[in-house]
This record gives structure tokens, C-alpha cells and sequence, in this order.
């Protein structure tokens, strides 16, 4: 139990001389020179970040080249292995035939022999009837002609045999060179068959090394790819905190310059968002942040309607999370301004807040709130505040397909900005969906302009 206790010790231990330093390093430091060398780690980071982008394009190109590699050994290596099957099916058969063969020149052989010996009794008689005398020839024979008949016809099965035996010979010659050119077919199929298979066998071979270097190329792009999060994730820590020290607080941007810097790190950070069309939006809405509501607003210099509260400029609906968004910033939502438009001496709509304007449910339920979180790293999110205004703008704008950047996408978001859907509905010209649209658009071609010449 006290060994655990002194290893708890020496760990904690070690945990503040390795941390405790930079703490009170970073502690020292105003937040101009943190920001100074934040930038400067910062720059090291996408330098090793573009090393092991590097790296793992290599190492994927040849994981690629490998995997090619691969593909085409087992392709050969069925290939070969067909070929094998092929082969030993007509050596199998060569073999049958050869048997076959070997059998027939048996046949043949025994026909030989058998015949060999007819012959021989053949002669035999011929040889003892050449050797009878005229005396012997009468006495044996009715008549001489008898004797010339029986020799005639000695000597002609002799010669029919003899005619016999040769083709019986003939055909077992070609046999016999028959059963060579099979065995010679088979002899140079066997020799293919182990060419074939030695092959086969030292493809395999290849195959399983090319696996293993593959197996060795993964494990590093694994490792590339892993140490290259490890920077990012720590590169958009240091962002962060280099958006948590530069960005602008509750009051906009007043110059052209400040005003873009803003709204292009929304863009960017919204995934690709045309700076100009959130800068003609935000006019639009809120006169770039300087006009953010004339209702509910008692805690602002100048304030044309402060005895409309929020109950009465926003549905209800809307009510509880402007309270909880207003009691988690710690604003008096009494006197907090929001939008509203009063007209013949009612109020007809309102509720938005901040440069974005965004109404309270979409800000709090629609998830903007988190995400601007996310981006920020700062807790909680504010939609009065600029930075946090002008991101949630772009992100709206994203969600609804500004990203693409084409001229029809953008128009559609700006109208979903207003409508909620990217389409120009009855409903949404009624509402002045039009106007709002060409507005938005011609203002963000005017900044367009100015950020084309430099601002």
C-alpha cells in the first residue's frame, strides 16, 4: 500500500516538472508575446504536418505499387496453377494411351511368336516333303498330282505367312515408335510440369514477400498518419488559443481590413464560405453589427423602443431559450436588445439577436451554440459577440450549401438565411425573400470588389 502511495508521489511528481514549467512560462508571458510564439510553434507544426503529408503520399503510392505487385503474382500464380492442372490432365492421358500402347505391342508380340512358330511347322513339312523320293511320293500319293497339290499349297500358305508376319511386324514397329513419340510428349509435359511448378513456387514465394513489406509499409503509414493528427489536433489548439488572443470582442470590426480578417476566418472555419457573402449578409441584417435590435434594449445608448420587452416582440415559443442563452452570458434578458419591426403602431415581427440575428431556438436548439463552442474552444458562445456572430453566420450558410461557392448556391443559402429553405417559396416573397436576396447579393459583390482591389 505505501509502495503505490510513493509511486503516486513520484508520478504526480514528475507531471509538474514536466508541465508546470511551460504553465508558468506561458503564465509570464503578455498576450501579445504568447501570441508571437505560439505563431512561430505554429509554423514548425505545418512544416512537420507537410513532411508527413509527404511522407504518407509516399508511402501510399507504394502501398498502391505493392498492392499491384500482389495482384498480379496471384494472377500468375493461378495462371501457373491452371496450367499445371491442364498439363498433368494430358500426361495422365499420355500415360493411358502408353499403356494401351504397351499393351497392343504385346498382343502383337505374342501374335509374332505364335505366328513364328505356325511357320516353322510350315517349312518343316515343306523341308520333309522335299526330302521324300520319287518312290516314297507314289506310294504316299494316289496320284503325282496329288503330291504337286498338297506342296503347292504348303507353299502358298508359306508365302501368306510369311506376308502376315510381315505386316504383324510392321505394325509393332509403328507401335513401338508410337509408344516413343507418347513417351516424349510425356517426358517433355513432365519436364513443363516441374518448370511450372517451380514457378509457381518461387511466385509464392515473392507473393508472401510483397505481403510482408505491405504488412511493413501499413504499419508506417499507420504511424505517419497518426503522428500527423497528433500535430493537427495540437495545431488547431494553438489556433485557438490564437483566436481566443487576436479575434475582436463584443464591439464589430470598424475598418474594411478588420471587418474582412473576421469574416474570412469564418469562412474558412465554416468550411469554405466566400468572406463577401457573409459580410453582405451581416450588413443586411444587423448595418454590420452597429443596428443589432430597437426592442427589449434599455442597456444600450440608443434605443427607439425599450418599453417593448421580449414577450412582446417574439413568440413565445422563443421565450425560454433567450432566457437560458441570456442567464448562461449573465445579461439581464430584460434589457438585452432584439430585433423587431413595429409598423402602424404594432409590433409585427422580431426576436433576432446579435450582428447575425439569429432567433433564440435556432441558436440554442439548432446546435450553432455548440459548434461555435467547438471552433472557438470558448464556453459559451455569445450571439452578441462579433466573432461569434460571424461564425455561426457562415456556418448557417454552409449548412444550406454556400461552400460551393457558385453564384445559384450561394443565392440559395442567403434565401434559406431568411426562409429557412433554399427555394424561393410564395410564403418566403411574401416575406420579402426577393429583396432580402438581391440585397445580400449586391452588397456581397461590392465587398467582392473591395477585397479584389485590396481593401
Amino acid at each position: 500500500m505505501f509502495s503505490r502511495f510513493l509511486k503516486t508521489v513520484f508520478l504526480l511528481t514528475l507531471v509538474l516538472v514536466l508541465v508546470l514549467p511551460n504553465f508558468f512560462i506561458f503564465a509570464q508571458l503578455s498576450p501579445e508575446e504568447e501570441k508571437a510564439q505560439l505563431e512561430k510553434e505554429l509554423q514548425e507544426l505545418e512544416k512537420q504536418i507537410e513532411q508527413y503529408e509527404k511522407d504518407i503520399s509516399k508511402t501510399e503510392a507504394q502501398k498502391q505499387s505493392l498492392q499491384a505487385k500482389i495482384k498480379s503474382l496471384k494472377n500468375q500464380i493461378a495462371e501457373l496453377d491452371l496450367q499445371i492442372k491442364k498439363s498433368n490432365l494430358i500426361i495422365k492421358d499420355l500415360s493411358l494411351q502408353i499403356k494401351d500402347t504397351e499393351e497392343s505391342i504385346n498382343k502383337t508380340t505374342s501374335k509374332i511368336e505364335d505366328l513364328k512358330g505356325k511357320l516353322g511347322s510350315i517349312l518343316q513339312t515343306i523341308y520333309e516333303e522335299d526330302q521324300k523320293s520319287l518312290i516314297e511320293v507314289l506310294l504316299s500319293s494316289e496320284t503325282l498330282s496329288d503330291f504337286f497339290d498338297n506342296l503347292m499349297a504348303l507353299e502358298t500358305l508359306n508365302s501368306k505367312s510369311q506376308e502376315f508376319l510381315n505386316e504383324i511386324k510392321n505394325l509393332k514397329v509403328a507401335l513401338e515408335q508410337q509408344k516413343d513419340l507418347l513417351d516424349s510428349e510425356k517426358s517433355e509435359l513432365e519436364s513443363v510440369v516441374k518448370i511450372q511448378t517451380l514457378q509457381k513456387q518461387e511466385n509464392e514465394e515473392n507473393k508472401k514477400e510483397q505481403e510482408r513489406l505491405l504488412k511493413m509499409t501499413e504499419a508506417q503509414y499507420q504511424q505517419y498518419v497518426a503522428a500527423k493528427e497528433e500535430l493537427e489536433k495540437r495545431a488547431s489548439e494553438i489556433m485557438t488559443r490564437i483566436i481566443q488572443l487576436t479575434l475582436p470582442g463584443l464591439e464589430v470590426p470598424k475598418t474594411r481590413k478588420e471587418l474582412y480578417d473576421l469574416a474570412n476566418w469564418a469562412g474558412k472555419s465554416a468550411g469554405g464560405v466566400r468572406p463577401a457573402v457573409i459580410l453582405g449578409l451581416i450588413e443586411v441584417e444587423s448595418a454590420l453589427g452597429t443596428n443589432v435590435g430597437q426592442c427589449n434594449c434599455g442597456s444600450q445608448a440608443l434605443c427607439r423602443h425599450p418599453e417593448l420587452t421580449y414577450k412582446e416582440v417574439m413568440s413565445s415559443k422563443q421565450w425560454n431559450a433567450f432566457l437560458q442563452i441570456t442567464q448562461e452570458l449573465g445579461l439581464n434578458p430584460n434589457t438585452t436588445p432584439v430585433s423587431c419591426y413595429v409598423g402602424g403602431g404594432s409590433v409585427q415581427m422580431g426576436g433576432a439577436m446579435g450582428p447575425a440575428q439569429f432567433m433564440p431556438n435556432t441558436w440554442l436548439y439548432g446546435g450553432y451554440k455548440e459548434r461555435v463552442e467547438s471552433i472557438t474552444g470558448i464556453k459559451p458562445a455569445n450571439p452578441w459577440l462579433a466573432r461569434d456572430a460571424f461564425l455561426a453566420a457562415a456556418l448557417y450558410l454552409a449548412d444550406h450549401g454556400a461552400t460551393s461557392q457558385t453564384r445559384q448556391a450561394e443565392m440559395g443559402a442567403v434565401t434559406a438565411y431568411l426562409c429557412g429553405t433554399t427555394t424561393m417559396t410564395s410564403s418566403c416573397k411574401r416575406a420579402g425573400g426577393e429583396w432580402y436576396r438581391s440585397s445580400v447579393m449586391q452588397k456581397a459583390d461590392q465587398w467582392q470588389a473591395w477585397i479584389d482591389q485590396g481593401i
